[in-house]
């Protein structure tokens, strides 16, 4: 009988395995303004006081408490606090599975609850940085658009969902049909579409722990979400251009699911003084757990020497 786990790490409790990696994690929820209660984490290092904040936001159909938590982790090994929250229809937060019905309302849930935890005394002096994975990545940038006080200083764009691959788009008619469809019935998880997960997870191992992950939504898309993120990431590459705050995007070459050539398009059209691309040949989507250890490691280094240098540069 093929054991289940009970974390992506194995049977070790939550409290066990922090305190061994010399981490420690907070949950509780959140209730966003409009209502919704959203779990949350927090990762805090145990060695010393955090350098810097980290406000991360998962990918679609992703939870903060499976695969995602390594980075976290590894953050706190490395002196930085990080928060993430549960998004709406996602993991243990309120919602239908997987529903975005507005996007809009998620970047909000986010950037409120970014700013109350900023807000906490340990953390009120510490440069703040946002980190998004895939379409996580994309609400990075809407939630950047929104920030006119610049709370933030600056993004980590991790396979970004700034315009959804042709590889996994539904070509026409469909979206013509969905359109039409999605206004009657927008729950409804039709959306023909491949699994992603293996589009994105190279390692077969990984793959398996990544299947194991109890909270993962292994439905079809639903109507309205598919038709709110065609929305969005249209929107977003359309306003490439007015991408000011500093960032480093990173993206696997033979990602299929989001295209590493918007990436490139981000890079060279953002109007920040600052910024870096960094392009992984060979690597798919999941950069930072489906990839060899090897590769993991070479991105989580690019990721915390970018971090480095801008705690640096803020003292």
């Amino acid at each position: 009988m093929e054991e289940e786990l009970l974390h992506y790490w194995g049977n070790t409790s939550e409290t066990d395995h922090y305190k061994s990696q010399g981490i420690h994690c907070i949950q509780s929820y959140y209730t966003s303004p409009r209502g919704l209660s959203l779990f949350t984490r927090l990762w805090l290092p145990l060695a010393a006081p955090p350098r810097g904040l980290i406000c991360m936001v998962h990918g679609y159909g992703n939870d903060v408490s499976w695969t995602f938590q390594a980075t976290p982790i590894y953050l706190a090994q490395m002196g930085f606090a990080s928060c993430a929250l549960d998004l709406e229809g996602h993991g243990k937060s309120d919602g239908v599975r997987a529903f975005v019905p507005n996007v809009d309302f998620v970047v909000n849930d986010c950037f409120n609850y970014f700013c109350s935890v900023k807000e906490r005394k340990d953390f009120e002096n510490l440069p703040c940085f946002l980190y998004g994975e895939s379409m996580g990545g994309a609400i990075c940038l809407l939630i950047h658009f929104l920030d006119t006080n610049k709370l933030f200083s600056g993004a980590i764009l991790v396979s970004p969902m700034c315009k959804i691959s042709d590889n996994v788009r539904p070509r026409w008619p469909i979206p013509q049909i969905l359109t039409f469809f999605a206004k009657f019935f927008p729950v409804l998880p039709i959306v023909p579409t491949a699994d992603l997960l293996d589009k994105s997870v190279k390692v077969a191992e990984k793959k398996v722990v990544a299947v194991k992950n109890p909270m993962r939504y292994t439905g079809k898309p639903r109507l309205g979400t598919v038709l709110e993120l065609l929305r969005i990431t249209d929107y977003l590459n359309g306003r490439l251009c007015d991408v000011s705050i500093p960032f480093i995007v990173l993206h696997g070459k033979a990602d299929a699911v989001t295209d590493p050539e918007v990436s490139k398009a981000l890079y060279e059209a953002a109007k920040s003084e600052d910024k870096q691309i960094k392009i992984y040949d060979g690597m798919l989507h999941s950069l930072l757990f489906g990839e060899t250890d090897d590769n993991i490691e070479m991105v989580r280094k690019d990721i915390v020497d970018w971090l480095n240098d801008r705690c640096k540069m803020g003292n």
